[in-house]
């Protein structure tokens, strides 16, 4: 009840500002949970469209600051779930990465604002996503490009568009998409209008549907010479960073579990493999330097009397004063029956903050583990090795993320690839199923069957239309996979085009940032 003398209350002041600003918090984090999910094993292929539409939804209208604070709340929200575990390695240090990472994922979503405006905006934002993930594919420390778009599409339609322009063109696809998604929810806001509602529609729909649209291509399987390939898991004693003082026990596992196939095989359970994958650091025993590793590798391979492609550490050397002159090396050798050693290959992309350790002062002060590191020496050339009766490329672990190294080997005539990779080093993670994903892309994008031969598992075989042909159990158990395999020597539109369709869309990107710029300051002038 009000007297005479009291003021009358008045009403609160609007909140909708504040609740505007916390549902945009709340949508950029949704946005990086949907692009998380798209990946394995999870494998909701069609979150990733709905993750770009929510991101340029709280994008949009924004000031670039803004967007930019926005944008590292979707980073987060993205690569934290999904490189968890590479913090399984060296601890802490892992931050690093991960803040790099999302500063630099955020800068093509800071830009978003200035390209939402401008007409077709649904392909601009397309555009400058994938030109974002060109960047992030050679920064920050070479490149750390696990989070494309296009390794969360193998099961869904936007893949097969891998094998007219790679990876890029299937980012662009489903970024496009998104976009467009975003773009109908606006035209369908009074004063709807014919033009921007078919736009969005043509926008939202033009990936899937040529996806499905050079699908039958992509399935299609033509008559060729084939090889069978046997794909060795020996598992190691237990997970973890101590993986590396197991050395012994897991060469020794994989010698058994190729003894135990040429049993099989000379029993006649198994058929006889054309040759046999061993997986990195299936002898991270330098078996070049040390006779009684060689002697073990070079027993089983007459044994089962096929060329194994061992994963070896071949020891760095050090001058008299105990410096490093030549780091050790990540390497797969083709060791021959009744010859030893033969081709070798290398790793080129190797794994920061777990191969070598950038900022090793800083990285330090986070985590002492850092030390147990040492800077291991990158190789060249392009992966392809003669082994058996295949011109096999190997794309070691890490390296499968890098359009280059794949379409290298392809194009150094590879019929044949193989991802031998160590899981054992991450514990219980996605890692294993999100590479397994990008192989799957990658037999797709070059029309190559793909062998992952993995220490702990998931050891797979990959048809050339990305199909699981085979795999093995739960993770950190021992397994063998032997399976006829094509061996391809065609090639197709993207391993012809190579990067330029990526470099044409960086450009359209680029192109359509200048303009919004210039629109932007005329609107402000």
């Amino acid at each position: 009840m009000l007297t005479a003398d009291a003021e009358p209350v008045r009403p609160a002041p609007p909140r909708r500002p504040a609740v505007a600003a916390w549902s945009r918090v709340a949508g950029a984090v949704v946005a990086g949970l949907l692009l998380y999910v798209a990946f394995p094993p999870l494998g909701a292929w069609w979150a990733a469209p709905l993750g770009i539409a929510a991101v340029v939804t709280v994008a949009d209208g924004r000031r670039l600051r803004s967007a930019f604070g926005l944008g590292l709340l979707v980073g987060v929200a993205y690569q934290w779930p999904l490189l968890h575990w590479t913090g399984e390695y060296v601890g802490g240090v892992w931050f690093l990465l991960l803040a790099a990472l999302t500063v630099v994922m955020a800068v093509p979503i800071a830009l978003l604002p200035l390209v939402t405006r401008l007409p077709g905006a649904p392909l601009w934002v397309a555009c400058l996503w994938t030109a974002g993930e060109a960047f992030i594919e050679r920064a920050p420390f070479e490149g750390f490009p696990w989070a494309k778009l296009a390794f969360g599409q193998p099961g869904g339609p936007f893949a097969s568009l891998a094998s007219l322009g790679g990876a890029p063109l299937v980012t662009f696809a489903v970024a496009l998409s998104g976009a467009g998604l975003w773009a109908l929810v606006r035209a369908l806001r009074p004063p709807r209008r014919a033009a921007p509602l078919a736009g969005a529609l043509v926008a939202v729909l033009l990936g899937p549907v040529a996806g499905l649209a050079v699908w039958p291509s992509v399935a299609a399987s033509p008559p060729g010479p084939t090889a069978t390939v046997a794909a060795v898991q020996g598992n190691v004693p237990r997970a973890g960073l101590d993986f590396n003082a197991q050395r012994r026990a897991v060469l020794d596992n994989h010698v058994a579990q190729t003894r135990r196939l040429a049993d099989d095989v000379r029993a006649g359970r198994a058929p006889r493999p054309d040759l046999v994958i061993w997986p990195e650091n299936s002898s991270d025993i330098d078996p070049i330097r040390n006779a009684d590793a060689g002697a073990e590798i070079q027993a089983v391979t007459d044994e089962i009397g096929v060329p194994v492609v061992v994963g070896a550490v071949l020891s760095g050397t050090r001058a008299p004063d105990g410096t490093l002159v030549r780091g050790p090396r990540n390497t797969a050798i083709v060791w021959l029956p009744g010859r030893g050693p033969a081709q070798t290959y290398t790793k080129r992309h190797i794994l920061p903050f777990g191969e070598y350790i950038p900022l090793r002062g800083i990285a330090r002060a986070v985590s002492p583990l850092v030390d147990r590191v040492t800077d291991f020496e990158p190789g060249t050339g392009s992966g392809v090795l003669p082994a058996g009766p295949t011109r096999l490329g190997v794309v070691t672990c890490y390296e499968v993320v890098f359009d280059d190294a794949v379409r290298d080997a392809v194009r150094g005539g590879a019929d044949l690839l193989t991802v031998p990779t160590n899981n054992a080093t991450f514990g219980y993670s996605d890692m294993t199923y999100q590479q397994q994903g990008m192989s799957r892309l990658r037999a797709i994008e070059h029309d190559r069957a793909v062998v992952i031969a993995a220490t702990s598992g998931q050891s797979a075989v990959v048809a050339p239309d990305g199909s699981l042909v085979a795999r093995t159990g739960a993770l950190f158990t021992p397994g063998v996979l032997v399976e006829q395999v094509p061996l391809r020597t065609t090639t197709t539109l993207a391993t012809r085009l190579g990067p330029a369709p990526e470099w044409v869309l960086v450009a359209l990107g680029v192109g359509a940032l200048a303009v919004g710029t210039v629109r932007r300051r005329r609107e402000r002038a």
